[in-house]
């Protein structure tokens, strides 16, 4: 693949941007292995993807064919590339991977299922359509698990109704946790199957108490990293994916 279509592919612009950014000296690529970078290439060679790693414009970036990133959400954004009272989520990720060209009408990468605004906590996001399918199936059953909250003290037959299944207000069908464990006198730790609108909440207040604060901790068996702070992301490693894959 030419460097001007490898940019291209990566989000860094129209294919006229990318041919420009490789005749202007913007590109360099790094040997393999090295930590130095190569010279910049004409525009029109052709360049192996597999294991390429770049600088455009003084930032390092690794080519990926299809992008993988998770995100620590903070509090007070939106899951949503046209936010209506909280900043997106979007404005936290570079450029290229908010414009990586799609077959769809939407670019760049989507988030596997939605946060609300104040709630916190471990986020995937893809350009993957089949990957974000899979997680976000209800056939799939794949689990998250939400570290809650509540208003009020949270007492045993409450963790019993939420495991034994609660019918939600607007909603015939009853839901359960697939798991529930207190971690203290007004928390507790929630695993769902699903993921119904508000489930976590609607849920909470279906056995008399009352959500005031969220944060999802674990997707599948993958737990969200301790070092990863509050609005950072990162690319997912192979390890991370595969235990994603394996779970969907």
């Amino acid at each position: 693949m030419q460097l001007q279509d490898i940019l291209y592919s990566q989000g860094f612009g129209t294919r006229r941007v990318c041919a420009g950014l490789v005749q202007q000296g913007h590109v360099a690529l790094y040997e393999t292995g090295g930590t130095e970078p190569a010279v910049h290439l004409d525009a029109a060679e052709d360049v192996e993807e597999e294991g390429l790693r770049m600088r455009v414009q003084g930032v390092d970036w690794p080519y990926q064919e299809k992008a993988y990133i998770l995100l620590n959400k903070p509090v007070g954004t939106e899951c949503s590339q046209k936010p209506s009272a909280y900043p997106s989520i979007f404005t936290l990720l570079p450029s290229p991977l908010r414009q990586r060209p799609s077959k769809s009408n939407v670019q760049g990468v989507q988030a596997v299922g939605r946060l609300d605004q104040d709630t916190t906590g471990m986020l995937i996001l893809t350009d993957d359509g089949p990957f974000i399918h899979r997680l976000n199936s209800p056939k799939r059953h794949v689990p998250k698990v939400y570290d809650v909250t509540a208003k009020h003290e949270v007492t045993a037959d409450q963790i019993k109704r939420l495991l034994a299944g609660v019918v939600l207000h607007d909603d015939n069908e009853q839901v359960r946790a697939a798991a529930c464990e207190q971690t203290g006198t007004n928390t507790i730790r929630l695993t769902l199957t699903e993921g119904k609108y508000h489930q976590v909440k609607r849920m909470v207040a279906a056995v008399g108490n009352r959500v005031e604060g969220l944060h999802r901790s674990r997707i599948g068996t993958m737990d969200l990293p301790v070092d990863l702070a509050p609005g950072k992301w990162r690319w997912l490693t192979i390890d991370e994916l595969s235990q994603l894959t394996a779970t969907s």
